[in-house]
């Protein structure tokens, strides 16, 4: 088997590896497919060598993670997947259980693939270090500069906000009736009679 025939390209490994338990792990179907043998005959050889498997290497799913992973995964468009909610037993992977596989399948493949499936690992946990290590950072400048971060962020919502067509006044609206106000003549009249009066008695 040529080189370039046992090599796969790092994404396919990338999305092979998922979520689970809050572990970063692999199911032994897309393992089997990775290393070109049957998940059966994965299995088996796992089995066979069970004591190099504890915990914290592999592990079974339960059927609820089963159909849960089975649903994201067909979304996701990959039309290898449509059989995994009817399997019985499916098995993950950690990261230290996948570099024990290739020690117990004896194949050339296995050895060549699992480099590539440990440099994966390697860069994911590279990039979510990058990514807390930055979110840190983000965190400190904000406690640091958080006036400033202030003003500018009052600035950027003034710019955005729609310029107003009509400045309504501070406090409760209500709205009135209107009456419209006048002075009727006979009030007029009654008025000057009035200080007429008060004229001609001074």
């Amino acid at each position: 088997m040529s080189k370039d025939r046992s090599l796969v390209p790092l994404e396919r490994i990338e999305r092979s590896i998922l979520m689970i338990r809050g572990q970063k792990v692999m199911l032994d179907r897309d393992l089997a497919q990775l290393y070109g043998v049957e998940t059966r005959a994965l299995n088996q050889a796992v089995r066979r060598n069970i004591d190099r498997f504890p915990g914290d290497f592999m592990f079974r799913l339960t059927r609820e993670e089963i159909m849960r992973i089975s649903q994201f995964v067909i979304s996701s468009g990959d039309p290898g997947v449509k059989t995994l909610k009817f399997s019985k037993n499916v098995m993950a992977f950690t990261e230290h259980g996948v570099a024990m596989l290739s020690s117990v399948l004896n194949s050339p493949r296995a050895v060549q693939v699992n480099i590539q499936i440990m440099r994966t690992f390697a860069k994911l946990r590279e990039m979510i270090s990058l990514n807390k290590d930055l979110a840190r950072r983000l965190d400190e400048l904000e406690k640091k500069y958080d006036t400033q971060f202030k003003i500018v962020f009052d600035a950027i919502r003034q710019l955005m906000a729609p310029p107003e067509t009509k400045r309504r006044p501070i406090g409760f609206l209500v709205e009135e009736p209107y009456v419209p106000y006048g002075v009727s003549k006979r009030f007029k009249k009654q008025t000057y009679e009035r200080h007429k009066t008060a004229r001609n008695s001074a």
